[in-house]
C-alpha cells in the first residue's frame, strides 16, 4: 500500500493552471480599472495588486501541488523585481518593459537549449505532450522563439508610442488573446510530427500572459 503522506499530490488541471497564470494579470486590471484613486496613480496601484496577487499564486502552486512551474518561477520574479522598482521610483516604465525582457530572455534560454541539444520547452512540456517526435519539439520551439521575439518588438513599439492605459488595454485585447490563438495554432502541425489527439492531456499550454 502507497503511504499517503508520500503520494506525490497531482499536478493543476487546466482550469487551476488558467487561474494560477492569469489570476494576477486580471488582478492587475481590475485594480487598474476600478481602483478609487487618481488615474495617474492607479498603475501604481495596479502594480502593486499584480505583485501581490504573483507571490500569493505562486505559495499556493508550491502548497497545493508542491511544485511552482520554471515559468511562473521566472515571471514571478520578474513581476516582483520590476515591480518593485517601479513602485520605488514612482516610475511606470519599468513594469511596462518588463513584458519586453520576459519575452526576450525566453527566447534566448529556448535558444539556448537548441544549440546546445536540450530543448528547455521539452523538458518543461513533455508530459503534456507525450508521442510528439524530436522534429516536433524543435519546430514548437522554434515557433515559440519567434512568437516571443515578436512580442517583445509589439510591447516596446505600444508602451514608447502610446498612453498607459492603451498599453494596459493592449495587454488584455491582444497580448492574451494573441497567445492562445498561437498555441491553439500550433496543434495541427504537433498532430504531424506524432501527436495523437486522443493522447494530449491537457489543453494546449500557454506561458505566463505578460
Amino acid at each position: 500500500m502507497t503511504d499517503a503522506a508520500t503520494t506525490k499530490p497531482a499536478g493543476p488541471s487546466a482550469g487551476a493552471r488558467l487561474l494560477i497564470d492569469l489570476g494576477p494579470l486580471l488582478v492587475f486590471f481590475l485594480t487598474n480599472g476600478f481602483a478609487p484613486v487618481a488615474d495617474q496613480l492607479r498603475v501604481f496601484y495596479a502594480t502593486g495588486a499584480f505583485m501581490a496577487a504573483m507571490f500569493a499564486a505562486m505559495i499556493y502552486s508550491q502548497i497545493r501541488y508542491k511544485h511552482i512551474s520554471p515559468l511562473l518561477l521566472f515571471s514571478g520574479a520578474m513581476v516582483l523585481v520590476l515591480g518593485g522598482i517601479t513602485i520605488w521610483l514612482h516610475d511606470e516604465t519599468f513594469i511596462k518593459v518588463k513584458p519586453t525582457i520576459y519575452y526576450v530572455l525566453v527566447a534566448g534560454l529556448l535558444t539556448f537549449g537548441l544549440v546546445t541539444g536540450r530543448n528547455l520547452l521539452k523538458m518543461v512540456l513533455e508530459s503534456v505532450y507525450p508521442g510528439l517526435s524530436e522534429r516536433g519539439w524543435k519546430l514548437l520551439t522554434r515557433n515559440w522563439i519567434g512568437y516571443f521575439l515578436v512580442m517583445a518588438v509589439v510591447n516596446e513599439a505600444v508602451w514608447r508610442t502610446q498612453s498607459t492605459d492603451f498599453w494596459i488595454g493592449f495587454k488584455l485585447w491582444f497580448f492574451l488573446p494573441a497567445t492562445f490563438v498561437f498555441a491553439l495554432a500550433n496543434v495541427p502541425m504537433l498532430m504531424r510530427h506524432g501527436l495523437e489527439a486522443g493522447e494530449v492531456k491537457e489543453d494546449p499550454p500557454v506561458p505566463p500572459v505578460q
